[in-house]
């Protein structure tokens, strides 16, 4: 039988014990079998463990197990036939248990008795009977994992204390890990340098590695692959310590084979590229990486006690510090290097000492910092080196298609090296804007500046206003200068007074792609971006590279015939041009055109014939127009993604006025249509055919009698208003968008029998798709579904069970409301009506899910359920909501029970007659 007993100590300070184990034992019973096997199977796992052999001659034996037992954090007593009658095992015994050195017993007779309580106290430990496990190696292992688990209850890691932010990273990438997978799983941590990634392994890898077979934490990986025959020695490196056996068989498939039964766990620390990974282990099954976790920046609050703990060697500045602490941690920016850098190098400094560093860093970063960070700029090719600094001197939030169409005109393949930039953590997307730390920044201008430190007119790129008019006033700029950029929001360029009226005839346009000049009533050969004053182009065909003519808001009359020559023309935006009163049949003839924008041209009343020959036509804007006829030739746009015609209320001469018949030729791509306002009578069956439309807007269409079946994508529709509308056919019919709704507000001629049966397909089509997702919810991944539909009616479908007067109405939850996986969603209505007095604005409001979960502080789940528009009298908003996975594993996730599910109306100002809701 083995027992054990850990050392105490006190959380706030744990002790630093020599050994993790003190193996207490009858050396004569088991020293050669069950305890040499088990001393083997703890060094294997790296547990530090004293056994008797250990102890130097001519050491005194009482007093050395003494001190061993003193230095060690756990005791492990096998107790074997011959134990009791072993003096030292017994004396072992009584050190183990009371855990303080005692005189030595006068008293042959106390000291018996003492023996005689220690092994009754033994007795009481948990521990493992060597009978109730058959297996000797079965029990060797049971009791090598209970030590792990003790010690890391009992040791727990030295710099634990010292690392900040780091234990919510750790279970949030332990929740991603599939421990219990049974095939190889491979999770990445990725981020830029500094950011602490090798360390938040090294704390995963400590709290679980005692869960598999074997474990190997790979240091410096691509350090190591560098030097010549790197790679093969990490691999047997990893296979050794995998195999817990210092000698590997040559045949390296064989190795894997072994490894291939058992549950490992493998730290590739500082990979780089996937042929390290492949070269290490890519003899295991899908050993690609099938879930990436993202390192973020520590918070301010982490920041300033990480920063304080290097700075201060405590957990806040001192005081007086504050002030300056806050603004060299928002330099570093949350990145911990950066933040250790500076904390150490501030160290028991003087305030003017600070003040002079943080000025300093304004001029020139940190150079350990910057080594760092260089360290992934240098593992770059030339190409995408040259990207990384373009985007850091020029192009930090800059749009992305402008920045690819920018470096592809330097000869770059920008789409690939901007791709390779992002996996490589070096800049990220916000939205479609490129943008990158602010510490990788300063390192991209950096490199630049260290070009030539003295000189920028040698640097190949300028960017500080500084360098940029140094450079140009004393004209000493050379060939080494590739880009220029300047921030005109910080450095103005005014031409005061310029006396003409045009530019000179003698500039040629050949290579021209865009133009800005303010106060110029007509323009050479090029392009005007919103030059009010312009009132004609003159021929424009010697300008043919040109992409964009952004002429909105000018006094421009007609264009010119010779914009048929513009053949790479993608943009075309005459917005507000109000004296502009025709296009010319030439701009058919542009097969580039993507985006054409007609607002506001109130003057134009007619569209060229043949404009259905725009075969790129991407997106048409003709908003608050003349327009009073859509030719047919308009509806063979095959690449047509977005169409609107809205007339602007109040303006009955703008827009389709006129009763038109939709033709559906084409427009197969649509997704986007609006004919808000439009005199549109009726929408023609086929519109079934647009099988990509989503969103569909007609507004205000007073004499829109009916509405036909819809596309089967759409999952917005917009006939709000539509006071001719009488009937509708199958608005519940299986949409195949995951959210839908139809705003039918203030169509009061929709007569009792088709309010009847709009219910009765939200409750048929209610039952039909809870039966389809019974079926599958065992067998596939779920998503969302959200439908509502909002449209004049003042009862409650007799369907919904619990109701409330109030704006907000909460279920409380029986208990494993979630866990029997048998509560599918839940349906929603209320009856919604505003006075003028109870609302401040006429506008909408926003409708919300949340649900309630014990333990309070634990992460609350919120689904927004869309917004209504403002209605004076009553309406009736009906929807259903059906969950998917992330509803039904986020409780599971954070260990929260679900208690109650609310839903309310979120702004304060809202009054409604009923609420009711339905589960």
């Amino acid at each position: 039988m083995a027992a054990y007993s850990s050392s105490p100590s006190s959380p706030s300070s744990p002790r630093n014990h020599k050994y993790d184990v003190f193996q207490s034992f009858r050396g004569e019973d088991n020293r050669d079998n069950f305890t040499g096997h088990l001393y083997s199977a703890l060094s294997q796992k790296g547990i530090e463990t004293f056994i008797d052999d250990q102890l130097n001659r001519g050491d005194e034996i009482s007093q050395s197990l003494v001190d061993a037992i003193e230095a060690s954090a756990i005791s492990l007593i096998i107790f074997s036939e011959a134990y009791a009658s072993s003096r030292w095992c017994l004396d072992e015994l009584v050190k183990i248990l009371t855990r303080e050195l005692e005189e030595m017993f006068k008293e042959n007779s106390e000291k018996l008795q003492t023996w005689r309580n220690a092994l009754k106290e033994a007795a009481g430990l948990s521990g493992f009977h060597s009978q109730n496990i058959r297996s000797e190696s079965e029990l060797v292992k049971e009791v090598v994992n209970q030590i792990l688990k003790r010690l890391a209850e009992v040791s727990p890691c030295s710099n634990k204390n010292q690392l900040v932010g780091v234990e919510s990273r750790v279970e949030e990438i332990e929740s991603l890990l599939g421990a219990e997978s049974k095939d190889v799983y491979a999770l990445g941590i990725w981020g830029i340098g500094g950011i602490d990634r090798t360390t938040i392994a090294r704390a995963i890898f400590n709290k679980i590695s005692s869960n598999f077979e074997g474990s190997c934490f790979l240091q410096n990986v691509r350090e190591e692959s560098q030097r010549p025959g790197g790679l093969g020695f990490l691999q047997q490196k990893l296979l050794s310590k995998l195999l817990q056996d210092g000698i590997v068989i040559p045949d390296i498939a064989l190795s894997f084979r072994q490894l291939s039964r058992r549950k490992v766990l493998i730290v590739l620390d500082d990979v780089t590229c996937f042929r390290q990974i492949k070269s290490l282990i890519g003899m295991l099954r899908n050993c690609c990486v099938k879930e990436k976790y993202e390192m973020k920046e520590l918070g301010d609050d982490h920041a300033l006690e990480l920063f304080s703990r290097h700075a201060f060697k405590q957990n806040n500045p001192h005081i007086g510090f504050e002030e300056l602490s806050s603004r060299v941690t928002q330099y570093a920016q949350g990145v911990p290097l950066a933040i250790e850098i500076l904390g150490c190098f501030l160290f028991e400094k003087e305030k003017q000492f600070w003040e002079s560093a943080i000025n300093k860093l304004k001029r020139i970063p940190n150079m350990e910092i910057q080594k760092v960070l260089k360290i992934s700029f240098d593992g770059l090719d030339d190409e995408e080196k040259n990207i990384l600094l373009d985007i850091a001197c020029f192009f930090k939030w800059k749009n992305k298609d402008l920045v690819i169409k920018f470096l592809n005109a330097c000869g770059f393949t920008a789409q690939i090296g901007i791709s390779s930039l992002v996996d490589k953590s070096l800049i990220c997307m916000h939205g479609n804007n490129i943008t990158m730390h602010d510490l990788l920044q300063e390192m991209g201008r950096e490199i630049v500046r260290q070009e030539s430190t003295n000189d920028p007119a040698k640097r190949s790129r300028l960017w500080h206003h500084e360098d940029i008019i140094k450079v140009l006033t004393s004209n000493t700029g050379t060939e080494a200068i590739e880009g220029i950029c300047l921030d005109m929001s910080k450095v103005y360029f005014h031409w005061h007074g310029y006396p003409l009226k045009s530019l000179p005839s003698n500039i040629h346009p050949e290579k021209l792609v865009l133009l800005e000049m303010p106060h110029i009533q007509q323009l050479w050969d090029g392009v005007l971006v919103c030059c009010s004053k312009l009132r004609r182009l003159p021929d424009i065909s010697s300008a043919a590279n040109i992409e964009e003519m952004l002429l909105n808001g000018t006094a421009i009359e007609e264009l010119p015939s010779s914009i048929k020559c513009l053949y790479k023309l993608l943009h075309l935006d005459l917005e507000d041009c109000k004296s502009l009163k025709s296009l010319p049949s030439g701009l058919c003839k542009l097969k580039s055109l993507k985006y054409l924008t007609l607002n506001g041209c109130s003057n134009l009343q007619r569209l060229p014939d043949e404009l259905g020959n725009l075969e790129a036509l991407w997106s048409s804007h003709a908003i608050r127009t003349a327009i009073r006829e859509v030719l047919s030739s308009f509806f063979r746009l095959n690449n047509i993604d977005l169409l609107s015609f809205q007339r602007s209320r109040g303006h009955k001469q703008m827009g389709l006025s006129l009763p038109i018949m939709l033709s559906l030729d084409g427009l197969h791509t649509l997704t986007y249509l609006n004919l808000t306002d439009c005199g549109i009578t009726r929408i023609p069956e086929s519109i079934i055919q647009l099988c990509k439309l989503g969103r569909l807007y007609l507004r205000y269409c007073e004499r829109l009698q009916s509405l036909p079946k819809l596309p089967c994508k759409l999952h917005e529709l917009d006939a709000h208003h539509c006071t001719a509308l009488e009937s509708l056919s199958g608005l519940f019919s299986s949409y195949e968008a995951c959210t839908q709704y139809f705003d039918l507000s203030y169509n009061y001629k929709l007569d009792r029998n088709e309010i009847r049966g709009i219910l009765e397909e939200a409750l048929q089509e209610i039952q039909l798709l809870a039966t389809a997702r019974w079926k599958e919810i065992y067998y596939s991944q779920k998503y969302a579904l959200l439908v509502r539909v909002f449209f004049p009616g003042d009862e409650i479908p007799m369907w919904f069970s619990f109701q409330s007067m109030k704006s907000s109405i909460t279920l409380k939850m029986p208990p494993g409301w979630f866990g029997n996986k048998k509560v599918l969603g839940f349906a929603f209505s209320a009856i919604v009506a505003f006075g003028e007095h109870n609302v401040r604005e006429k506008r909408w409001f926003e409708l919300f899910c949340e649900f309630k979960v014990r333990p309070k502080d634990s992460h609350a789940i919120q689904r927004f359920m869309g917004m209504v528009d403002y209605v004076e009298s009553d309406h009736l908003l009906l929807g259903y909501y059906f969950f998917d996975d992330q509803d039904l594993n986020g409780f599971w996730k954070y260990n929260c029970i679900l208690e109650a599910v609310q839903f309310y109306f979120k702004e304060d100002f809202i009054a409604l007659n009923v609420w009711s809701v339905a589960r």
